[in-house]
């Protein structure tokens, strides 16, 4: 998170959840972090309580997530050399550990230590910055992206009582802060003064600028059912069980669906994660915007591509998967800001599937799946959703019969428009120069 935003949205965070703290009628683990927040910030004289509560949030969201980003690397990398048949990284340990009479730990710890070895390899690199770059903002792009990648963080309710700050605009906040990393990404292409870089950063923009309107307009359905732009409210409005046992999410209904599906690809792109990983593309541009970077500065490019890939796969649970809520009551003994990390752990597992399942697309393909494909899908999925909060208790008749309607309303348009997308395109002729 960056310090000067957190630091300021968070000086709401001490008033916000006192109250939650003081009810207390939660099991204890619920609001065990709270507690232990609020002992230590009581060691302080009052006029520094904000401040300090402001500076355990922002170490907490760092070290949570820097550590989960760190073992997120070597769980791609093993995944990943498991769908190829490869064993992954595993020499990387503590070299006295395999000293101990314990059979697992003679082998390394199977790795796990990688990351941190990666990261030390990372530090101690050089830094190699080419002659005629624009040495500032050079410097300036890999800091910018990652402070804007983790200003979303601030709005994402982790928990029943644990969201950092809730805005009534969180939603309008999240996707204003997560758009500034496009200007941070042409800022790196354009400083390095290479024609690759350059063409990437160009190349970048236009797929982030694509795929920003079908992500805001697919999450737009859950806003026009529930009201509000609050993500608390937004996960508060998802509570509740179906039959006594059956959660009420919005990946459930027919509209809500076609918006999860819609927002997991637009996601995809705006993370620039397989198969959407065109500005990256070595075959193409050696590494787009990230030639001339080398050492941490490539670091944090890494980094902020992951962050920005957790922080939209927590939008996408709060929004579609309940946010915090247990998917059953008899689990809601487990506190709910364990639900929401494994239902990140489980996104993430679902991304890095993806990554090592669907090849690269063209650019070609790749516009035109959003603006031919994705995009009207979107704008009919609004008006579904609005047929679906319109046709609500109208009759016991109705009540029933708008699940198939509302799900002929996406499916209908979904088969026509899939079929005109290639239409006249395929299969594709490839001629050589003679």
């Amino acid at each position: 998170m960056s310090v000067l935003g957190l630091s300021a949205l968070s000086s709401q965070l001490s008033t916000a959840a006192a109250p939650a703290v003081a009810s207390a009628d939660g099991a204890f683990l619920e609001v065990l972090p709270l507690i232990v927040r609020d002992e230590i910030v009581g060691w302080f004289p009052d006029s520094l309580q904000w401040l300090v509560s402001s500076l355990i949030t922002i170490i907490v969201i760092l070290t949570v997530f820097g550590v989960f980003f760190a073992f997120t690397t070597i769980a791609e990398r093993k995944l990943l050399s498991r769908l190829q048949n490869r064993l992954g990284p595993n020499r990387a340990g503590l070299p006295k550990f395999t000293r101990l009479p314990i059979p697992h730990l003679k082998h390394r710890l199977w790795g796990l230590t990688q990351p941190f070895a990666d990261a030390v390899k990372a530090l101690t690199k050089e830094d190699v910055v080419p002659a005629t770059a624009d040495k500032l903002l050079h410097f300036l792009a890999p800091v910018t992206v990652v402070a804007f990648s983790l200003l979303g963080y601030a709005v994402l309710p982790f928990g029943r009582h644990m969201v950092p700050v809730d805005l009534d605009a969180a939603v309008l906040y999240f996707f204003a802060a997560g758009a500034a990393t496009e200007l941070a990404i042409f800022m790196a292409g354009w400083s390095s003064r290479n024609k690759y870089s350059i063409l990437a950063a160009m190349r970048a923009l236009a797929q982030l600028i694509s795929y920003e309107l079908p992500l805001i307009l697919s999450v737009v359905p859950a806003i026009l059912i529930v009201g509000t732009l609050s993500t608390q409210q937004l996960v508060e409005a998802q509570g509740g069980w179906f039959l006594g046992f059956l959660p009420q999410w919005h990946v459930f209904t027919p509209w809500g669906f076609a918006g999860f599906l819609i927002f997991l690809v637009a996601a995809l792109a705006e993370s620039n994660r397989s198969p959407f990983d065109l500005p990256e593309a070595e075959s193409e541009l050696i590494a787009g915007h990230l030639t001339e970077y080398s050492g941490f500065k490539y670091a944090l490019f890494f980094m902020a591509e992951y962050f920005g890939l957790f922080a939209l796969s927590g939008l996408g649970i709060t929004i579609f998967l309940g946010g915090w809520q247990a998917p059953f009551p008899a689990l809601e003994v487990i506190p709910s800001y364990l639900w929401f990390m494994i239902k990140l752990v489980l996104m993430v597992i679902f991304f890095i599937w993806i990554r090592g399942t669907l090849l690269r697309l063209r650019i070609d393909q790749l516009t035109r799946l959003a603006w031919q494909f994705l995009l009207p899908l979107a704008l009919i999925n609004i008006a579904n959703a609005a047929f679906w909060a319109l046709s609500a208790h109208v009759s016991p008749v109705m009540d029933v019969a708008r699940w198939p309607i509302s799900a002929a309303i996406i499916i209908v348009p979904f088969l026509v428009i899939s079929r005109r997308l290639n239409k006249g395109r395929a299969p594709r002729t490839y001629r050589y120069a003679s």
